[in-house]
């Protein structure tokens, strides 16, 4: 039993790791049981790289899922080098097409199973509904609750459609919220009544459709449980699973959040999890071998001490491994599924969703400004905006035209009387929240020379300050299109 517990409480784990080769620690822990890996930035170099380490991965325990966060927009893993093709949850959700949103995430599902990974810890479920949050921003669908809820629902059947689960999060939601979990313990101070009509709309619509699994989040919701973050509280997850009607599988936000495991560490944080609800651990990125050691042998000392039921190790061990039995079950059915098919459509990102407050003529050689502040710790440093990543096709539309980036007030006036006549692009995200940008708008606006200003994060219209052009999104995809909105003109 000691071994088939030692075995069981692996199976709950889901550690990531550094670099493009899974490191021997990693195999060893797989073959013992290992239930799940998440790969991150530093894991992916390209596809050929990528599918090899996924094989060894596959080959040390065929049973293991392995996860990423591939949302598309702003959040990418495949494309974290040069940015993601596909749009945002917030193009989508203003484009508001069903059958858009379930084909792009029927592609994104298309490149994780080409890519070998089975767990998508995607789509967004939180309805953002405090434009002051510093982590979901343009990951969420929009501000309505039934909106997100469509979309929620249209991407976990697109994505599943292709035999790679879906993960909704941030159980309840985090949409309401001013602080980042990744740094804190954030807040939502909403009653039962609200949290049933707007937080909960769109994991009750993720559940309807399917979803294979449901993500936590490291909020305290005090009008449930005012003692126990998300994560780990029994009332909560209790929502999910006896009031919502989930029974797949529940995994935890990373546990080396600071919502998760200030003051408590992640060994501890992982025992709470587990006593709970949740039944696979997100650890975290960057692990080693020596901390899931430990990780587990203080899950194995909880058990002994009577913290933790052997009864509910298992019983999350089983939730796991039923999973990946389910995805190899439906992959051998893939093909009948009309979605499939539509992976093949491909799906433009339509310019005119964009937000404009005026016409916006042809430009010609404009200087493309990226007013830099700091990465949303989600999406990492991704790279984002119409900058230098992308010089070659801004040759081909708007041959001429140069880069520059700020990330203070100082380079932005520098920049600024280096280019005093010339047309500027200005990009930033956020334009409302970040205190830089609001005073590099104002400087902008005071120019005699046309500057157009984009928010690129999530959008205010009608707020201060007014930007010109709103693009819901600043990955490669979505970037192209603005590209060839400002070389054509509005008028």
């Amino acid at each position: 039993m000691i071994d088939e517990l030692r075995r069981a409480i692996n199976t709950t784990l889901m550690p990531g790791f550094d670099g493009p080769v899974a490191p021997q620690w990693l195999l060893k822990a797989l073959a013992d049981g290992l239930g799940s890996v998440c790969l991150f930035d530093s894991n992916v170099v390209d596809p050929d790289q990528l599918v090899a380490l996924t094989t060894a991965i596959h080959a040390a325990n065929p049973s293991a899922l392995i996860a990423m966060d591939e949302e598309g927009g702003d959040v990418t893993r495949l494309h974290h080098r040069q940015g993601s093709p596909h749009p945002s949850a917030a193009y989508l959700g203003a484009r508001d097409s069903i059958r858009v949103t379930e084909q792009v995430a029927a592609q994104i599902g298309a490149e994780l199973l080409a890519a070998g990974v089975d767990l998508n810890l995607a789509p967004v479920a939180d309805a953002n509904t405090n434009p002051l949050n510093p982590v979901i921003g343009v990951r969420s669908f929009g501000t309505d609750p039934q909106l997100v809820a469509r979309h929620v629902a249209a991407y976990v059947a697109g994505l599943q459609a292709l035999g790679v689960a879906a993960c909704a999060k941030h159980f309840p939601g985090h949409g309401d919220t001013s602080a980042d979990s990744h740094r804190e313990l954030p807040t939502i101070t909403v009653d039962r009544d609200l949290l049933w009509s707007r937080e909960l709309v769109p994991f009750r619509a993720a559940v309807e459709a399917g979803a294979q699994a449901v993500m936590t989040s490291h909020i305290l919701v005090p009008s449930i449980d005012p003692q126990w973050p998300a994560t780990l509280s029994a009332p909560i997850l209790g929502l999910l699973r006896d009031e919502l009607g989930f029974t797949g599988l529940i995994v935890s936000d990373a546990l080396d959040m600071a919502g998760a495991s200030a003051g408590r560490g992640i060994a501890e944080a992982a025992v709470l999890a587990l006593s709970a609800g949740a039944d696979l651990l997100c650890i975290g990125a960057g692990n080693t071998g020596d901390q899931m050691i430990g990780i587990r042998e203080h899950v194995a000392a909880a058990v002994r001490d009577g913290r933790l039921s052997e009864a509910r190790v298992f019983e999350a061990a089983n939730r796991a491994t039923g999973l990946v039995a389910g995805l190899a079950a439906q992959r051998w059915t893939n093909a009948a599924n009309p979605l499939v098919r539509d992976v093949a459509d491909g799906v433009t990102i339509d310019p005119a969703v964009f937000a404009r407050r005026r016409p916006i003529a042809a430009l010609t050689a404009p200087l493309f400004l990226l007013l830099d502040t700091e990465a949303n710790i989600a999406a990492g440093q991704t790279p984002w905006g119409i900058g230098a990543q992308l010089a070659d096709e801004v040759a081909g539309r708007l041959p001429g035209s140069g880069f520059a980036t700020a990330g203070d007030l100082g380079e932005l006036a520098a920049v600024l009387a280096a280019h005093p006549n010339r047309i500027v692009v200005a990009q930033g995200k956020d334009f409302h929240r970040v205190e830089f940008l609001r005073a590099a708008a104002v400087m902008l606006r005071g120019r005699t020379t046309e500057t157009i200003l984009v928010e690129e994060g999530w959008p205010t219209p009608g707020g201060e300050p007014a930007v010109d052009l709103i693009s819901y999104g600043s990955g490669r995809g979505t970037m192209l299109a603005l590209l060839d909105l400002l070389a054509g003109g509005t008028d």
